[in-house]
């Protein structure tokens, strides 16, 4: 039987330190869990040029700066496979950006709602012994992307529902190939909930979530 953990995390430092977050407290729970194989919110393009040229940084904004300033150099540490999961078109990414179809002014109170939102996910972050992991900060999260789907139901199925069903077979591809093996999945915590569900099911897995 494999291990699956899912630990999700913020892509942004400052935030990651102002919340008890940091890459020093997520290294320490990678080690913890003591992984063989890392699944990473990394698309495989960018994975590739990575272990062609890894002095090239970002892609479109991606992967996020934990990968680079963190996971990838802990993966070729101590011997951990990777396996990019993510699932993004770059070249049309911006045209299902939800709040395209509205005019300016609507945008902008659309954009102000949805920090409302961030800003309510952010408040749970002591709910947990591992900030954002936690049913609490999940149950915001599934609010905010309920809402977001209302905003633009389009969107909501090409940024959000196709990606998950993507990135979740992606991650049951890597326990397929890993089998017996720990795996942990290493996402924006946006994700959590959406990748625990996906799994949840699946035979032949003890799925850890969260960590602590």
């Amino acid at each position: 039987m494999s291990t699956v953990g899912i630990l999700g995390v913020l892509h942004d430092d400052e935030l990651r330190n102002k919340f008890d977050l940091s890459l020093e407290v997520i290294k320490k729970l990678i080690i913890e869990f003591n992984p063989d194989v890392i699944c990473g919110e990394v698309l495989p393009s960018s994975w590739e040029k990575f272990k062609a040229d890894p002095i090239l940084r970002g892609y479109f904004g991606e992967p996020p700066s934990e990968y680079w300033d963190l996971i990838f150099p802990l993966c070729a540490e101590l011997k951990f496979d990777f396996v990019p999961i993510d699932w993004v078109e770059l070249d049309v990414w911006k045209d299902f950006d939800p709040f395209k179809p509205y005019s300016e002014e609507q945008r902008s109170s659309l954009n102000a709602e949805l920090e409302q939102w961030f800003q309510r996910q952010l408040s749970t972050w002591n709910s947990s012994v591992i900030p954002f992991n936690s049913l609490e900060y999940d149950h915001i999260t599934k609010q905010k992307y309920a809402w977001l789907e209302q905003i633009n139901p389009e969107s909501h199925v090409f940024r959000w529902t196709c990606r998950h069903q993507i990135m979740i077979q992606r991650i049951k591809n890597a326990i397929d190939r890993h089998q017996g093996k720990r795996i942990l999945c290493i996402v924006g915590a946006d994700h959590n909930h959406e990748i625990y569900e996906g799994l949840v099911k699946t035979k032949g897995i003890q799925l850890v979530y969260p960590l602590k």
